[in-house]
């Protein structure tokens, strides 16, 4: 019997860049990754921890937007997950479309505007469940206009389940998420003041944050927020690349 598609886990990240080969050293001496090659009808270089694909990179065409890492959220029908994404408000910027071999994908702006991809594997979906390892991908944030519509939205497509809420002081609110039981993470809302677009935020999981915040800025990026430790210990710091992609970074406290 062919294997259930999961529903709602993130399972592969491209960043969209203007300079694929500057990312090539800069990545790597943040986060450990390696670099491979997909044999495909199209040149395509893949992020890899523990030589197991997590990512890749591509390149943005002239004019399009600033460089920015683009999540692929699983689904068992990337074109009935289209439909109910358009009918709940979301634009579609890319319309479902197959990859050799691959599998069937969409890429979509919510409500809000933060955009998105919906990825349907023809075979097993890549990743894994449970807690993300070194090296993974761990916590995705979702800054927002209205954290409250956006978590409706993303509930409905991917049945995602309402986590703990925490107070982030002035009454604004941070709504963590998950599936399975594991949360995956939050959402909230931009100050008002704010000229910062809705967008996701995704937290790369590395070993030693100090490491890899050294590694950021002599390789040539900054550190916009932190290091600073969250609720449970843990350790973050929110970084641009080079080309002025966002990303993060997220520790586990040391045994």
């Amino acid at each position: 019997m062919p294997q259930e598609k999961p529903r709602g886990r993130f399972v592969w990240f491209d960043l969209m860049t203007t300079n694929p080969d500057a990312t090539h050293a800069f990545y790597p001496a943040v986060t450990g990754w390696g670099m491979s090659q997909w044999k495909g009808p199209l040149t395509y270089t893949m992020w890899t921890t523990d030589g197991v694909p997590v990512g890749g990179v591509m390149e943005l065409s002239n004019g399009a937007r600033s460089p920015y890492w683009l999540s692929y959220i699983s689904t068992p029908d990337v074109d009935a997950t289209v439909k109910l994404a358009d009918d709940l408000g979301a634009r579609v910027l890319t319309p479902p479309s197959q990859i050799p071999t691959v599998g069937r994908f969409a890429v979509l702006a919510d409500p809000q505007g933060a955009a998105f991809a919906v990825f349907t594997p023809d075979g097993e979906a890549p990743g894994h469940e449970g807690e993300a390892r070194v090296g993974e991908f761990s916590w995705h944030e979702l800054a927002t206009h209205d954290s409250p519509a956006a978590y409706r939205f993303y509930e409905r497509l991917f049945q995602w389940e309402k986590m703990s809420t925490m107070d982030m002081g002035g009454g604004a609110l941070y709504q963590m998420f998950g599936r399975a039981g594991v949360m995956l993470g939050g959402m909230f809302n931009n100050p008002p003041n704010s000229s910062t677009p809705p967008g996701w935020l995704h937290y790369v999981r590395v070993a030693d944050l100090a490491q890899a915040i050294d590694a950021v800025t002599t390789q040539g990026g900054h550190v916009v927020s932190g290091p600073m430790e969250v609720p449970g210990g843990d350790t973050i710091a929110q970084c641009v690349d080079p080309q002025g992609a966002r990303f993060a970074l997220h520790a586990k406290p040391h045994a």
